[in-house]
């Protein structure tokens, strides 16, 4: 990891710079531009405290990359474990560490918060993302098929 970064846990001030970078991870993931709306999504999730951000920064106080956790709870483990939901690094600061640094923070808040384990779901086409993760020690799971029902 670069030491020209630091990674901290986000709070309302950085609204806006989180929500340029969340509403550019949605387009990655195919969705359409939509500014206002990330940045309302996040706004509830910081008030509501529906989720934690970490943001990497750089030396010029830019915010450069996020991860957004959310909580959750396993009743046959009878554990509360942590969802990495989202992880984007801005494409002109890939291939620096942010993204492993990002996950560290992630990582050292989830046990201090008393969680159990994160999961994460990715692509399938997404292998760098896939590689990132095997190294940091995630288990891809080969045992349960994930399922979903859209309520439209």
């Amino acid at each position: 990891m670069s030491s020209q970064f630091q990674y901290r846990e986000a709070a309302l001030p950085d609204l806006k710079g989180v929500a340029s970078l969340f509403d550019a991870y949605r387009q990655f993931y195919s969705c359409e531009p939509a500014l206002e709306s990330a940045e309302a999504w996040l706004s509830t999730n910081f008030t509501d405290r529906r989720s934690t951000v970490f943001v990497a920064e750089d030396a010029d106080a830019n915010l450069v990359g996020f991860t957004q956790l959310y909580p959750a709870l396993c009743s046959v483990d009878l554990v509360r474990y942590f969802v990495l939901y989202d992880l984007y690094v801005a494409p002109s600061h890939r291939r620096q560490g942010l993204g492993r640094g990002l996950m560290a923070a992630a990582q050292s808040w989830a046990l201090a918060a008393g969680g159990a384990r994160i999961e994460l779901e990715t692509a399938r086409d997404n292998v760098g993302a896939q590689a990132l993760y095997e190294t940091l020690g995630y288990e891809k799971d080969e045992v349960f098929y994930k399922y979903s029902l859209e309520l439209k």
